[in-house]
């Protein structure tokens, strides 16, 4: 049985949320999003007679957020499938475009400056209390990706490196939601239009390794 090796990739992901970005540009207690997120995956990759499929479990966040000043973050949780096709028939090196479906939910978090709420104030009154809380939305998309990836293979660790650059964009556009996923009205709404590049490393499974020593 030939098992799938499995991989990590670190990158970067740039994504602007225009919609909500020109929403929030009217309040001025709250800071615009990051376009850039940082990324990291885990998953399988399997190559076989020059065809490619891999699954991955990724997560972004822009590192940004300072929940004591004005400040905003975006991040999201996502999987996705994807299959391709080695162009270049060699042991050393793979180049593969690729193609899938995947799912990405995100969370978009607005902090704003409370440094001047009196103590007292937040004690006594339930609404300032509220009026302090940071507000979240929510948004999710079901997405097509394509992309191409580069690889270099070493044979004797069963191991490779390469970097892959992948296009993800939305089947339609959907309206921002409030933190417990509520319809609201007059919903600002955005589409999925990401680039993403990043470093991926794969190897097999220890005890895969360890079979072909023996």
């Amino acid at each position: 049985m030939e098992f799938p090796q499995m991989s990590r990739a670190a990158g970067v992901s740039f994504q602007k949320f225009t919609g909500l970005d020109g929403r929030i540009a009217n309040f001025p207690q709250y800071k615009e999003l990051k376009h850039a997120t940082g990324v990291l995956q885990l998953g399988w990759l399997k190559e076989k007679n020059q065809f490619i499929s891999q699954i991955n479990l990724m997560g972004g966040s822009s590192m940004s957020g300072d929940r004591d000043k004005r400040s905003s973050t975006i991040r999201y949780l996502g999987v996705a499938a994807d299959i391709g096709y080695d162009v270049i028939k060699s042991d050393k090196i793979a180049v593969y475009p690729l193609a899938g479906l995947g799912y990405q939910a995100y969370q978009a978090r607005f902090f704003r400056d409370n440094s001047e709420v009196n103590f007292n104030d937040v004690l006594q009154s339930p609404s300032t209390q509220n009026n302090i809380k940071p507000l979240n939305l929510r948004n999710g998309f079901f997405n097509y990706r394509f992309g191409l990836g580069i690889a270099a293979t070493s044979a004797k660790h069963h191991c490779s490196i390469g970097v892959q650059g992948v296009y993800t964009g939305s089947f339609k556009d959907h309206a921002w939601r409030s933190s417990d996923d509520q319809t609201l009205a007059n919903a600002p709404t955005d589409k999925l239009s990401q680039i993403y590049a990043g470093l991926v490393f794969t190897c097999q499974p220890f005890f895969m390794m360890h079979k072909h020593k023996m």
